[in-house]
């Protein structure tokens, strides 16, 4: 299944100055891991200890991860994934 992985713009640049990379995968867990093979520097972006980044949020279709199923969120061809990262400040 082929989907489309939004990347922000502050990550661009470990995904090769991509706004968008297509990965083949069913899972959103899958997707992320295709990323990382296709872009080995946003491994460390995207995971720590191989969890998830407390400050990563994962959506597919504008659909929050964290209320589906995590990483086992299902996807098919066709779907968008984007990595948001969270925005903090004071």
């Amino acid at each position: 299944m082929s989907v489309r992985v939004q990347i922000p713009t502050p990550l661009r640049p470990s995904a090769g100055d991509q706004a968008i990379v297509e990965v083949t995968a069913t899972k959103v867990g899958d997707a992320l891991n295709h990323l990382i093979e296709i872009h080995p520097a946003m491994g460390g972006k995207l995971f720590d200890n191989g969890k998830l980044r407390r400050f990563v949020n994962i959506y597919v279709n504008d659909e929050d991860i964290r209320y589906l199923d995590m990483l086992d969120t299902a996807i098919k061809d066709g779907d968008e994934v984007a990595i948001i990262p969270a925005v903090a400040g004071g």
